[in-house]
């Protein structure tokens, strides 16, 4: 979904975009005719918001678009650069030409950059658009804020070998996970490859960190929270429509949960500001031109004394905020009921919730969610693994197999 979520939690990124589709992308991303400057700024703005320029360029309380952020990786440590107008430590002596052949390959004036920057997605990006965010960047307010450089460990500290990797993998392409031809389908696509980079979080990793395109947006296991199935199998396997996904981009919250760990700034940050017509067309590609049905829950099977075992800790712990019956409070508590947590197939991030917990969270709109406390100090490893299977043998028609050993090798 940002800026490059993927390598700030630690891969190298690869090429999303497949060079083939440009002509089924050129429809959607030209620029209007006649544009003046002040439209082409204003349409930068929106494309910066569209491709989550800010969460690796903007610290919290900084400057806008200052850099600093912290991109944590097992290569080492990243920090997101300075892409203001300041001529000395940002963008300001740069032409659009030089900018463009910094998202396309990752090239800058005067350094070959590591794709911690997503240059491997946004290398599908229009010239006409990467003119536009070049625009509306240059427009902003210099910061005088020095760049870091990045903290790798040896050989990643070679900026040279990148090309290398360049070559093997830059190149690559990506099948899409879904299917259609319509206007909608092919703009989301343009929003979702090129711009919003979902690939880079939601596609696993093969060795050498490029993205398995043989199960492109099968989820991965990045991070501590980790990016799940968007296929349109995956999402349909979650109950999930075109209408909640609309819901979800735009406001971080759905009848299906909220949007938390690294997908809830990216919510925050960029999709709550698509207008409603790439909203419909992120999720019809998402989904494909024939979505498929969405599926019901079905109880899953589950051992008895698990079950209950489970069920008394929910209603010590749990039901004050999520209800007795699993329907939450609103401004306080999501539902459990349709939860696509639990609807997963892997109990990975269900479990991380429970032993860490969930901050406050507030969302587009008027909606908020208060804390979740985490349990990894209240709870052992069979309460926890017993309450997992009662929530997902119930709520979720997810198999009551989760284990103690699991729920100890998480915390």
């Amino acid at each position: 979904m940002n800026r490059a979520i993927l390598f700030r939690l630690g891969a190298l990124a690869l090429c999303v975009g497949a060079l083939s589709a440009c002509n089924d992308r050129a429809d959607v991303t030209a620029a209007p005719t006649h544009e003046t400057a002040a439209e082409q700024i204003v349409r930068g703005g929106y494309l910066a918001k569209a491709a989550d320029c800010a969460a690796c360029h903007t610290m919290p309380g900084g400057a806008p678009f200052a850099g600093g952020v912290r991109l944590g990786s097992p290569f080492g440590t990243f920090y997101g650069t300075n892409i203001t107008p300041d001529s000395v430590h940002g963008i300001g002596k740069w032409s659009a030409a030089q900018f463009y052949k910094t998202l396309h390959d990752g090239v800058a004036p005067d350094k070959q950059l590591y794709p911690a920057m997503p240059y491997t997605s946004y290398r599908t990006m229009s010239r006409a658009d990467s003119d536009a965010v070049y625009a509306y960047l240059m427009a902003q307010k210099p910061a005088a804020v020095p760049n870091r450089e990045p903290d790798l460990k040896f050989p990643f500290n070679v900026r040279t070998a990148v090309m290398f990797w360049n070559m093997l993998f830059l190149k690559d392409t990506l099948p899409d996970a879904s299917v259609g031809t319509s206007a909608d389908w092919n703009r989301g696509r343009y929003l979702a490859n090129a711009l919003g980079h979902c690939a880079e979080c939601h596609t696993p990793r093969g060795v050498f960190g490029q993205m398995n395109g043989a199960k492109t947006l099968q989820g991965s296991t990045l991070g501590r929270v980790q990016p799940p199935d968007i296929t349109p199998t995956g999402l349909a396997a979650r109950g999930w429509t075109g209408a909640d996904l609309q819901t979800f981009f735009a406001t971080g919250i759905s009848r299906q949960g909220p949007a938390f760990g690294e997908m809830h700034p990216v919510v925050m940050l960029s999709t709550q500001y698509l207008n409603q017509g790439d909203l419909r067309a992120l999720s019809t590609y998402m989904l494909g031109d024939a979505p498929l049905p969405p599926a019901r829950v079905q109880p899953g099977a589950a051992d008895a004394a698990q079950v209950a075992a489970g069920r008394k800790s929910y209603v010590a712990v749990c039901a004050g905020c999520h209800g007795l019956g699993g329907e939450g409070k609103p401004h306080v508590a999501v539902s459990m009921q349709g939860s696509s947590t639990l609807r997963q197939a892997n109990p990975h991030n269900l479990l991380v919730a429970m032993l860490d917990g969930v901050e406050a969270a507030e969302f587009a709109g008027t909606e908020r969610m208060q804390a979740m406390p985490g349990f990894a100090a209240t709870l052992s490893d069979d309460e926890l693994a017993n309450l997992a299977n009662y929530l997902r043998s119930g709520w979720g028609g997810q198999p009551g197999d989760v284990t103690a050993a699991s729920v100890k090798a998480l915390r």
